[in-house]
C-alpha cells in the first residue's frame, strides 16, 4: 500500500497536484527549486526536502514532473538527484513530458536499480491541476497503474493505459500536437474574423454554438479576447513539445506539414519573449 510519496517538480500544475495530494492520508514530502512554492505547499502540510534525493530516499512512490531541458539531468542524475537518494522497489511515475530518447533512458537507469518506472506523463492545464482533473496517460506494467490509481485519482479525473514504456510518451506528443494546432487556429481565426469588422466575443459566440465547440476553444478563447495570458499552460513548453513531435516524426520518416507550419510560429511567440505567457498567447504573433 501506498503511504510514503515523494514529489519533485511545483511547477504550474505541479503545485496544485501535489496540494490535492495533501488532501489524502499520505506523508507528502516534496521539493522544487522555488522556494516560495515550497513554503506555500508546506503550509497545506507537506513536508521540505532540501534535494531531489531527499524527496526521494524512503519512499514508496516518487511523482516527478520535470519538464525536458536543462534541469532535467541533475534532478534525476546529479548527486542530489533522484536516482542518488531512491531506494529499490520504489515506483517512479514520471510526469513529464519528453522526447522518447529521454523516458527509455529514465526507463533503463530504473532497471538498474530496481527502481519501478511507470511511464505517466500527465495533460491538462492549471485549472485542471487545481480542481483534480488531469489526465494521466501511462504505460509499463499494469500492476503499478493499478497501485498508484488511489493516488492518482487525488489530482487526475481519468488515468488511462495505453501499453508498454515508451507508448504514453508516444501519446503524449499526439495530445500536445493537436493541442498546440487547435489554438494556433482558433488564435488565426479570431485575427482573421478581427480584420474583418468583428469582434472576439461575436466570433466565440457563434463558434460556441455547433460542430467546432470545445472546451478548449472556449477557454483559450475567452483569454484571448480578454487579453489576459497569465500563464496555465507556458508558450515555451509548447514550443518545446512541438520541437519533439518533429523529432519523433522525421525518425519515422514522417512529414506532417501543419505541425512544421504551428511549430515555426510557436518558436517565433518563444523569440519575441512570449514564452513565459499562456499559449494562449500566441495570438499575439498573429495580431503583428
Amino acid at each position: 500500500m501506498i503511504h510514503k510519496i515523494g514529489f519533485i517538480g511545483l511547477g504550474t500544475v505541479g503545485r496544485y497536484m501535489a496540494l490535492n495530494l495533501v488532501k489524502g492520508e499520505y506523508e507528502l514530502t516534496v521539493f522544487d527549486a522555488n522556494d516560495s512554492v515550497m513554503q506555500e505547499v508546506a503550509a497545506a502540510g507537506a513536508k521540505l526536502a532540501a534535494s531531489a534525493c531527499e524527496a526521494a530516499k524512503g519512499r514508496d512512490l516518487v511523482i516527478a514532473i520535470v519538464p525536458e531541458g536543462d534541469e532535467l539531468g541533475p534532478l534525476f542524475f546529479g548527486e542530489n538527484g533522484i536516482f542518488a537518494g531512491i531506494d529499490g522497489g520504489t515506483i517512479l511515475a514520471d510526469m513529464g513530458s519528453h522526447s522518447l530518447e529521454t523516458t527509455m533512458k529514465l526507463s533503463e537507469e530504473c532497471a538498474k536499480k530496481h527502481v519501478q518506472y511507470l511511464d505517466a506523463p500527465v495533460w491538462g492545464s492549471k485549472e485542471h491541476a487545481v480542481n483534480g482533473l488531469m489526465t494521466i496517460i501511462t504505460a509499463g506494467d499494469p500492476a503499478l497503474v493499478g497501485r498508484c490509481r488511489e493516488p492518482f485519482s487525488f489530482f487526475g479525473l481519468n488515468t488511462i493505459h495505453v501499453g508498454q514504456t515508451g507508448d504514453a510518451t508516444k501519446m503524449k506528443f499526439i495530445v500536445n500536437l493537436v493541442q498546440a494546432e487547435l489554438v494556433q487556429v482558433l488564435a488565426e481565426s479570431l485575427v482573421f474574423g478581427e480584420k474583418m469588422g468583428f469582434n472576439a466575443d461575436k466570433i466565440l459566440e457563434v463558434l460556441d454554438t455547433r460542430g467546432v465547440a470545445s472546451p478548449l476553444f472556449h477557454q483559450k478563447g475567452r483569454a484571448m479576447a480578454r487579453g489576459d495570458f497569465s500563464r496555465s499552460l507556458a508558450l515555451k513548453y509548447v514550443n518545446d513539445q512541438l520541437h519533439m513531435v518533429l523529432n519523433a516524426t522525421r525518425l519515422i520518416g514522417l512529414t506532417l506539414p501543419a505541425a512544421e507550419s504551428a511549430t515555426k510560429v510557436y518558436q517565433a511567440g518563444v523569440d519575441a519573449g512570449l514564452g513565459e505567457e499562456d499559449i494562449s498567447a500566441i495570438i499575439k504573433v498573429l495580431r503583428k
